[in-house]
């Protein structure tokens, strides 16, 4: 589980820190989202592992298991990829700034963290991929986390 660990210290130690390095006002190669908006939205989705955020699933059953090998492969999102649960409109912004909106994920990223490792957490719901065990939080999170991030440039 070696790569487990890596993507984990990833979440936890990394990828707030590359985002403080992105531009407030960067361009984005695709989507409607500014950098806010998306740092926001990537604090969504850790909330849907935490079960602050809970949807009902909307993937037919018989296409978990299929999603579910999707997301433990090491393919990439592709870019655009459709999220139904997301408006066509970008989000209102919530918080007052990118840094805040920053600290508000790598809080989520650390409650996650915590409920799994520290409270032994079994598995929460993600509404694509049906129920996921920590370590699939983790490789859905890393996944998910470097869409964005190639989105605004960093490779």
């Amino acid at each position: 589980m070696e790569n487990l660990e890596i993507k984990k210290a990833f979440l936890r130690n990394e990828y707030t820190a590359i985002l403080k390095t992105i531009p407030a006002n960067a361009e984005r190669r695709w989507g409607k989202m500014n950098l806010q908006q998306m740092i926001e939205h990537m604090t969504d989705s850790v909330s849907w592992a935490t079960g602050k955020c809970i949807f009902n699933l909307v993937t037919l059953e018989e296409n978990v298991p299929k999603m579910q090998a999707f997301l433990m492969s090491e393919k990439p999102f592709k870019e655009n990829t459709p999220n139904n649960l997301i408006s066509e409109t970008p989000p209102v912004i919530r918080n007052s700034s990118v840094n805040d909106a920053i600290e508000e994920l790598q809080n989520e990223i650390n409650l996650f963290l915590h409920q799994f490792e520290a409270e032994g957490k079994e598995k929460t719901l993600n509404p694509f991929f049906g129920e996921l065990t920590f370590g699939m939080w983790v490789q859905l999170l890393h996944k998910h986390a470097w869409h964005h991030l190639r989105q605004f440039g960093v490779e």
